[in-house]
């Protein structure tokens, strides 16, 4: 992290923003300030192809005139810079329509310090650590006989929220990513990934021999019939499953205009199934405050397969007459709030286990081009990707083509009947999340790819 974006510094520009915009008429203010380095290592081909790296600042300015509300951003932070952005948020508050849905802005405690969302081995990652990353998975690509691509991926963040309400709140969080396709002959494809806080914690061998295994294991598929299979979902299928029920379910603002499956207190999912949102969890990727500086609370949205509670940013949790969870997203947001730190609870079974159970099933490894169909009944449509297989008496027996999928992914999580032990983080739409693998009962399958 520069010198000049360090937290104190981030803190002390959102509150010269909102000092500027009370100053020019704004009867409410709240600025939002992130200060990133951003470093990328990619590779293509079994080789390093490119190193970049970025240092951006970003302020975004909302504010009130009365129910009337601007929102600027700007990336300059000087003080003319600052001045300006001021002057543009109060005039475009001044010249749109009132809000009659405008609450204010909100008021909260101090977030407490989150030493778990900042590493030193991440702000001191080098190029080279990055690239040593990259030629693990290479090498364990050689050794498998396909061919690798993918990125390793650090950044560094300084985020800090002031506004007219009395919240000031300012904190570091580093995280990275490192992630790989591999491609071997006759259609084999493998896929790997992992999300850490500490970028020297990511065992990009491991990671490496994961993909080539499995895209050496998956080459020449054949078909097999669409229909029901009991299946066992890994992580990266996972992970898709527990993101579009945040999309589409676990929001404030869904279950406010009546387009979530989510009713307090109904079963949607097997009792084995426990979701919580925690930001503050340091298996994830933390964070302590949201967007509106909100500390965010763990939120119970599934326990043991029946809904408990769901997100709420200032907005949402004002007409539901209670104090905001700590879920805003920076403004102008017509998405409402997300669960961004979403923890699946581990299982008892071993990834051995969950795949001894499978009398004649399939192993996905992950979920692609995955889309909603029905919002409320979370049906979604997709197909697998990077390594399916037929299991039979608990062994895998071979590779098969991808399969097209339509279903409610309440239903197969109503389907479940063995969870992971391990468990680990990885990268959704929405944020960190940390998942295990599941074992269904029953999976539904609608179509067939000619792809591998």
């Amino acid at each position: 992290m520069s010198a000049s974006h360090d937290a104190e510094a981030t803190l002390r520009i959102a509150e010269e923003a909102v000092r500027l915009a009370q100053a020019a008429g704004a009867t409410e203010a709240e600025a939002f300030v992130v200060a990133a380095d951003s470093s990328l290592t990619r590779f293509a081909n079994s080789e390093i192809h490119q190193n970049v790296a970025a240092t951006e600042i970003s302020v975004n300015l909302r504010v009130a005139r009365g129910r009337r509300v601007g929102v600027v951003s700007t990336g300059r932070v000087d003080a003319e810079g600052l001045l300006a952005l001021a002057s543009r948020a109060v005039a475009v508050a001044g010249a749109v329509e009132e809000r009659d849905d405008w609450a204010g802005l909100p008021s909260a405690d101090a977030a407490a310090p989150l030493p778990a969302a900042w590493s030193s081995g991440t702000a001191g990652a080098t190029p080279e650590l990055r690239a040593a990353g990259a030629r693990a998975v290479i090498g364990a690509a050689d050794a498998a006989g396909v061919t690798a691509y993918g990125s390793f991926s650090t950044d560094v963040e300084a985020i800090a929220v002031a506004n007219s309400r009395g919240i000031r709140v300012a904190e570091e969080r580093t995280s990275s990513q490192l992630l790989t396709v591999t491609m071997g002959p006759d259609n084999g494809t493998g896929y790997a990934e992992a999300c850490a806080v500490d970028a020297t914690t990511i065992d990009a061998e491991a990671l490496g021999r994961e993909a080539a295994e499995r895209a050496r294991r998956s080459a020449n598929p054949v078909d097999i019939d669409p229909g029901d299979y009991p299946v066992v979902l890994d992580r990266y299928a996972v992970v898709d499953l527990v993101d579009m029920l945040g999309y589409l379910g676990f929001s404030g603002l869904a279950v406010e205009e009546d387009r979530s499956f989510f009713e307090p207190g109904k079963r949607v999912a097997s009792p084995l199934i426990s979701i919580t949102d925690d930001g503050r969890d340091p298996a994830g990727l933390p964070a302590g405050f949201d967007a509106e500086g909100v500390p965010k609370q763990r939120i119970s949205l599934l326990d043991a397969g029946v809904c408990r509670s769901v997100v709420h940013d200032a907005a949402t949790a004002a007409k539901a007459g209670i104090p905001s969870t700590g879920h805003g997203l920076p403004a102008p947001n017509t998405w409402g709030p997300f669960p961004t730190n979403m923890v699946m609870a581990a299982g008892d079974a071993s990834d051995e286990e969950l795949l001894a159970g499978l009398g004649r099933g399939l192993l996905v490894t992950r979920f692609h081009y995955t889309n909603p169909v029905h919002a409320k009944r979370a049906v979604i449509t997709g197909m697998t990707r990077d390594g399916t297989f037929l299991v039979e008496d608990g062994r895998i027996v071979g590779p098969v083509r991808n399969l097209r999928f339509t279903m409610s992914y309440l239903d197969a999580l109503s389907n479940v009947e063995a969870v992971g032990r391990e468990r680990r983080c990885l990268r959704g739409m929405l944020g960190g999340m940390v998942v295990p693998s599941l074992r269904l009962s029953a999976f539904t399958f609608t179509g067939a790819t000619r792809a591998g």
